[in-house]
């Protein structure tokens, strides 16, 4: 039996509601889609049990009426483990992450800056990758964003000064 197969077992012996929801695409890839409300257990026993302690990255995608979100994790033998979720956009929420990889920070302020999830428990800081004096709410990477008329004529001005 594979190393992705153990998992997989592991997994779903462990949280009998994954049955039928994780793909082993190829080998060492491992996508898994999981409700909201049930992402922190099974991101918790990925870490601790499974021991993925790689995070390669979060993408975040504006699907439409949700946000999809899907954190990548490695092991030390280069199986990454994709685990999706759907955020709502009415009042798009998740947990930080940041006390299990602390350079998470970097990804959880993409999603806040360029989508407008909300990170719950993310230290303050600074904004990314968007400047400081980017207007609030307004979200580059959802579906139908337009920058606002003012915006658009403010940044020309801004340009033709500097010539």
């Amino acid at each position: 039996m594979s190393l992705e197969e153990k998992i997989k077992q592991a997994l779903v012996s462990k949280f009998d509601f994954l049955a039928g929801r994780i793909v082993i695409s190829r080998p060492r890839r491992i996508f898994i889609q999981v409700e909201l409300e049930r992402l922190n257990d099974v991101f918790d026993y990925a870490v601790k049990q499974l021991v993925f302690s790689h995070l390669c990255t979060i993408t975040g995608l504006d699907e439409g009426l949700t946000f999809g979100v899907v954190y990548h994790i490695a092991d030390k033998n280069g199986i990454v483990l994709n685990l999706r979720t759907a955020v709502p956009k009415i009042n798009p929420v998740l947990r930080t992450i940041t006390f299990y990889f602390p350079g998470a920070e970097i990804y959880e302020r993409e999603l806040m800056d360029l989508l407008g999830v909300k990170i719950d428990s993310l230290p303050p800081g600074l904004r990314y990758p968007l400047p400081d004096d980017w207007p609030q709410d307004e979200f580059p990477l959802r579906k139908g964003w337009k920058p606002k008329a003012e915006n658009r004529e403010q940044k020309t001005e801004n340009r033709e000064q500097k010539t």
